[in-house]
């Protein structure tokens, strides 16, 4: 493939979606951005914007006969927990879009390379008192919450096509843009009410930027990558959440965790840590550290963050009395009762695993 050739992305107004396609354009990539409704902070000038509706598939073949991409790096998805809140949306954006893709993409008389972001929600609840090994492409995918399932749908879509493909499983995103803002509760909430414990690797979203754009250009196709940081983000969910909001001077507003139930493999949320030796090698995309995010974070914050700090301590015993395990009995984290209390049923779609297509 020709660097200079033409990438259109999905989701690209999304916290990931905006790195990614700065960093194409910074490769020199002719980069055209489909979005249901614009959003701010607005993407470089030379990105071409075309309105979309992705669960439209007269309209996703249209834009794909249009522009004729080289390549599609499919960014866009419905996320926990508002998935949770609205599935036959979160179905049709995650699962329904991507077939539509799929099917144009194949239909074209040369048909583009398709990167595929995915989840490790793909692998289900994972206790770590139990299981202690690193994530792989070849871990056994036994997804059983409605984000994680809608992810193996798709992962199969696209796997099952004549596409030259590659899917990359994120781990968790950290932002260069905080939204410093102590209304954005559900994302608080989300947090909080995940056990402690609960093993979570995290990536930077420039590194993430950088495993997108080489994916887009590598020799090596119709595989699966582990999108994470260097072992430096190999964290528990507490200890990142606690240091987010402290990089954004909200540390006096953390909700109190609970840890998980050592002995209840289902009580914990689809988080891991992940080996990332081969994406490394063919991707080599690491470049910060955990340290190094959490710095540009708080520059970015500037102000912003000394202002919050003044307010975080005012706000703080409200917020608590908000929190999803204040004055609730037990000493364990329960994410799937509390999901369910505050956004609806968690459940997957159908009690039927998806499984992997015969390759």
């Amino acid at each position: 493939m020709d660097v200079r050739d033409s990438v259109l992305v999905t989701g690209a107004y999304g916290l990931v979606g905006r790195p990614v396609v700065a960093r194409l354009v910074a490769d020199g990539y002719r980069v055209i951005a489909t979005a249901h409704r614009t959003a701010k902070p607005s993407l470089p000038a030379a990105v071409d914007v075309r309105r979309v509706d992705l669960t439209k598939p007269d309209q996703v073949s249209a834009v794909l006969a249009d522009v004729s991409p080289s390549a599609i790096v499919h960014l866009a998805a419905c996320i926990p927990p508002m998935c949770y809140a609205d599935r036959a949306l979160a179905r049709a954006v995650n699962v329904d879009a991507t077939a539509s893709l799929v099917k144009a993409a194949e239909a074209m008389p040369s048909p583009p390379r398709f990167v595929h972001a995915s989840s490790m929600a793909v692998y289900g609840s994972r206790n770590p008192h139990r299981f202690t090994d690193l994530l792989t492409p070849d871990t056994p995918t036994l997804a059983t919450e409605l984000y994680g399932c809608h992810k193996l749908e798709a992962e199969n879509i696209v796997r099952s096509s004549c596409l030259d493909w590659s899917i990359l499983r994120l781990s968790g995103v950290i932002t260069m843009e905080p939204l410093i803002d102590y209304r954005d509760f559900d994302s608080f909430y989300l947090g909080a009410l995940l056990p402690d414990d609960n093993r979570c690797h995290c990536v930077d979203a420039r590194d993430v930027a950088a495993a997108f754009a080489a994916a887009v250009a590598t020799d090596a196709v119709r595989e699966i990558f582990m999108i994470a940081g260097d072992d430096s983000h190999k964290r528990l969910q507490g200890e990142i959440g606690r240091t987010g909001m402290a990089a954004v001077g909200m540390g006096a507003m953390a909700f109190p965790g609970r840890p998980g139930d050592p002995a209840n493999d289902a009580d914990w949320y689809p988080l891991d840590w992940m080996d990332t030796t081969r994406s490394r090698q063919v991707l080599s995309f690491q470049r910060y550290s955990w340290s190094d995010s959490h710095a540009e974070i708080r520059a970015r914050a500037r102000w912003k963050a000394r202002a919050m700090g003044v307010a975080a301590p005012v706000l703080a015993g409200l917020m608590r009395r908000r929190a999803p395990y204040y004055r609730q009995p037990g000493r364990y984290a329960d994410p799937w009762g509390r999901i369910r209390d505050r956004w609806g049923d968690p459940a997957p779609d159908t009690a039927r695993q998806a499984q992997p297509p015969d390759m």
